[in-house]
């Protein structure tokens, strides 16, 4: 990441950008040393659910992206609650994710997982779901998914966007 960053603001960049949820793991190491401010992922979601009035998200990603501190620590900065997967839900989408997902093999029955999960969630209290993962919205939308859904990929993109036109995240 910082190889990259460096790179970027060789190259001219102005601000970072990573679409990969997972790696924001690391950017708590990364950050110390960056060259140039990083827009991060989960910020930019929770700041859209919250202006969307969203109170309780459902948090489905990678099981690395799921039980790591880079979504609750931004949504609890919002004041926002989650919901993740249970175990046997985050054994199951997390094995559809790699196995499945990032090799471009879309099946309806794993669609119907993620659907199952999303079910869950909203009879538990979630208002919206967070796709945390890039592959999640190739098989899940708000067209097919209980629940509004948060792209985080797009959300991110579309920030990054704002921010090097107008000069602002939201």
């Amino acid at each position: 990441m910082l190889s990259s960053a460096n790179k970027l603001a060789g190259a001219g960049a102005d601000f970072l950008i990573c679409p990969d949820n997972t790696i924001h793991k690391a950017l708590p190491f990364v950050l110390p040393r960056s060259p140039l401010p990083w827009l991060h992922i989960a910020e930019v979601v929770a700041s859209e659910a919250a202006s969307l009035g969203f109170g309780r998200l459902g948090l489905i990603g990678t099981r690395w992206l799921v039980e790591s501190k880079v979504y609750p620590e931004r949504l609890a900065a919002r004041s926002l609650e989650y919901l993740q997967p249970n175990a046997a839900e985050l054994d199951e989408t997390n094995r559809i994710i790699m196995d499945e997902l990032v090799y471009g093999d879309f099946r309806p029955e794993s669609t119907a997982v993620f659907q199952r999960v999303i079910d869950r969630m909203k009879i538990e209290g979630c208002d919206a779901v967070v796709l945390g993962c890039t592959e999640i919205p190739l098989i899940i939308s708000d067209a097919n998914s209980a629940l509004p859904t948060l792209d985080s990929t797009r959300l991110l993109a579309r920030a990054a966007l704002r921010r090097a036109v107008d000069g602002s995240s939201r």
